[in-house]
This record gives structure tokens, sequence and C-alpha cells, in this order.
């Protein structure tokens, strides 16, 4: 099984419109084409449907390194609010320890512009996932 299989499985993200591209040990890309069902009151992308990109952008590089890895504490800041397009994230390790893992999430939009940065950090399980951890796809 690769991680990208492992990650379709991630059912609510599935139903959001996110896209894992490309994932390796320590970072990741995911895209999310905007839909009617992103948009909030306000014609803009609901802040729930960002954060659940971000978030399993952070969740694909930081369980790819082969053990299983639980968000312990996340935070995201909005700089622009977005109706239409594509959203695109990248994560990337800023810290990692046997135990615990620290990444940032860039999101930004087709002209890369900046509309929300993700910080997030995860407590490493001991417990292995059914993928080879040395990989890039």
């Amino acid at each position: 099984m690769t991680i990208r299989e492992f990650f379709k499985n991630d059912r609510y993200a599935a139903f959001s419109g996110v896209e894992l591209l490309d994932v390796a040990p320590g970072k990741a890309r995911a895209k999310m084409e905007i839909k009617e069902m992103h948009l909030n009151a306000g014609n803009i992308v609901q802040g729930g449907a960002i954060f659940t990109l971000a978030d399993l952008t952070f969740a694909a590089a930081v369980n790819a390194y082969g053990n299983l890895s639980i968000s312990t504490e996340t935070s995201i800041r909005y700089f622009k609010g977005v109706g239409n397009g594509t959203l695109w994230a990248e994560a990337k390790v800023i810290h990692l320890h046997r135990k615990l893992a620290t990444f940032e999430v860039r999101v930004v939009n087709q002209d890369e512009e900046l509309i929300a940065l993700f910080t997030a950090t995860a407590y490493r399980k001991n417990t292995l996932l059914p993928f080879d951890a040395v990989f890039s796809e």
C-alpha cells in the first residue's frame, strides 16, 4: 500500500475535494478546487474547508515517516478571502523529534497569494503504518 492509497481512506478530506499530489517524509502538497459547496454565506471559502486542506497535507507529511502520528495542537491564520479558483497547500517539517513533530502548511491560491498559514504538532506513536516509509511519490 502506498501513502496515497492510505490517505484515500480519509473520507472527509476526499468528500471535501482535497487531492494529495506529492508526499514524502516531512513534506507534502495537496490542492482543492473551490466549488460552491466550499463557500460560506459571504461567498468566500469557509474556514473549515481551508483547514481540511491544510490538515490533510500536514497528516500526509508527518505520517509519511511510517509511524501513526496524531495531531496534538493546531493553529491557523487566515490572511485573504477567496471565492473561486484553486487552493494549494504545501507542508514542511519545522522540527522532528522521536515523539513530536511540528509542521508548517502554507495555503495559497492559483496566483500564489497567501491565503492561510497552518501550524501543527503531532505525537508520533510507535504504531507502524502499512506502507514503506522510505519513498517519494
